[in-house]
């Protein structure tokens, strides 16, 4: 399995552009909200169990644990906003057809909207092009590139900024740079 720094080094990569950044702060997890809001509807009764199991509980457990194991802190903040988004999607998952596929569905393709948009900035297509992985990445590198500006994990900054470079705002999407 690869480390915390291979994975979002390897992410980082594809997202160098401040603005595309910027807009994967607010495209990710409007994405992340979608797919929990989709996934919330079925629901199985377990014995035992005082809720209802759905595929977004175990969408999130299962997430959860893989940011757990690549990194402990940044995998218990994942598993808490992971929580809180299905927290937030039961309510709409249990109102009309409508209003759960309009929230679902529209969230999600919102969400990527804003996520091409961000790539076009780039230049660059999306990391999940190359690798699926990047799928699951994605919302880490969010938490991780907020944590980075506030000063947090600074040690892991550096490394992926070695591995990936420097941010950049680019003036155009064919690529002229500047700092």
């Amino acid at each position: 399995m690869k480390s915390i720094s291979d994975q979002l080094s390897s992410y980082a990569a594809y997202h160098r552009d401040r603005r595309n950044i910027a807009t994967h702060v607010v495209g990710i997890p409007l994405i992340v909200f979608a797919v929990t809001i989709l996934l919330a509807r079925t629901a199985w009764s377990v014995p035992g169990l005082p809720f209802a199991l759905t595929p977004a509980m175990l969408a999130a457990a299962a997430a959860g644990l893989y940011y757990l194991r690549l990194d402990l802190r940044f995998g218990a903040v994942m598993s808490a906003l992971l929580a809180l988004s299905v927290w937030g999607s039961a309510g709409l998952a249990t109102g009309s057809t409508t209003q759960w596929l309009c929230a679902g569905l529209g969230l999600f393709v919102v969400g990527w909207l804003i996520q091409f948009i961000g790539h076009y900035f780039e230049g660059r297509k999306p990391a999940f092009v190359d690798d699926l992985m990047g799928l699951v990445i994605g919302p880490l590198f969010v938490v991780a590139e907020l944590a980075f500006m506030l000063g947090l994990r600074r040690k892991l900054h550096r490394e992926v900024l070695r591995r990936a470079g420097p941010t950049l705002v680019r003036r155009s999407a064919a690529g002229a740079t500047g700092t």
